[in-house]
């Protein structure tokens, strides 16, 4: 389940407060109007850095938009042997500058670690018609033999 809210400093002084008087987490929960698991981590989280505010976010933020995976994710599935510097590339194109490293953690990061040529190749459009030539003639040319 997601996070829904986040508690005031001074309810969550209060649960350590109560905690360090010696009492149980379902019972400062009741007292609070809390969850006991959230009383808990809140307590844990006290015991561990010494402080009730809420921690900044660990290591920096994504290069890459949600929305610039989902362009290099795409271009991937459509063109396999497209490679990293062509994605670095159209990113630059659209505005973010990253490195071919980057690119590499993104795909691995939606399932696509080893991606590699198609077995087999995509039709040219001479071949595409050529196929379709044979459909329409060959049905006739099949049952004489």
């Amino acid at each position: 389940m997601g996070k829904t809210k986040e508690l005031s400093k001074d309810i969550r002084d209060k649960m350590v407060d109560l905690h360090k008087t010696g009492m149980g987490y379902r019972t400062i929960g009741k007292q609070l109007g809390e969850k006991a698991t959230t009383v808990g981590a809140i307590i844990r989280k006290w015991k561990k850095f010494k402080t009730t505010v809420n921690l900044p976010q660990s290591g920096p933020p994504c290069k890459i938009s949600p929305r610039g995976a989902s362009m290099i994710i795409r271009k991937v599935r459509d063109q396999p042997r497209t490679t990293r510097q062509d994605l670095v590339n159209d990113l630059k194109r659209a505005g973010t500058t990253v490195s071919k490293k980057t690119i590499s953690n993104t795909l691995r990061r939606h399932g696509l670690k080893s991606c590699s040529a198609r077995k087999v190749p995509l039709l040219k459009p001479a071949h595409v018609q050529a196929c379709l030539r044979f459909l329409l003639n060959g049905p006739e040319k099949l049952l004489k033999v």
